[in-house]
């Protein structure tokens, strides 16, 4: 089951995130108001390893602040 990410601070995302008038743009559409850690990748990927996911299927789980919810 894939995890789309939204926008994950790394080094893929440095220039975004360096330049204000992107960053802000980019902050002010993501109701979390920051972009992703890759820690906040864990506690989905515990839960799709888990029993807790067995009648999980045929689904996106979105990490993304709440960027696609907007």
């Amino acid at each position: 089951m894939p995890l789309p990410p939204g926008y994950i601070a790394t080094d893929n995302t440095e220039a975004l995130r360096n330049d204000p008038s992107r960053a802000e743009s980019i902050l002010a559409r993501i109701p979390a108001g920051r972009c992703g850690r890759p820690e906040d990748f864990a506690d989905p990927a515990v839960f799709l390893a888990s029993a807790a996911s067995d009648y999980v299927s045929g689904t996106i789980l979105t990490v993304d602040g709440g960027w696609m919810g907007r």
